[in-house]
């Protein structure tokens, strides 16, 4: 298995989870799709209001590291 934990636990990386694309812990919700609404103007709680699977403590950390995305 080449499964790989990010952001104090926030992301994981697994090839048997979307290929292998960052998502959220627990989730198939890739990372990306958080940028993506940000981009488009939409907040944060837009957001966790689409993916209910996702926690605020988990946005924060991949906010709050530069690395993530």
């Amino acid at each position: 298995m080449n499964r790989r934990i990010l952001c104090d636990g926030a992301v994981s990386c697994d090839p048997d989870v979307v290929s292998g694309t960052p998502v959220f812990a627990g989730t198939r919700v890739p990372v990306k799709t958080l940028f993506d609404y940000l981009a488009a103007g939409c907040s944060v709680d837009a957001f966790l209001e689409a993916f209910d699977g996702v926690g605020r403590d988990q946005v924060e950390k991949v906010l709050s590291n530069p690395q993530t995305a």
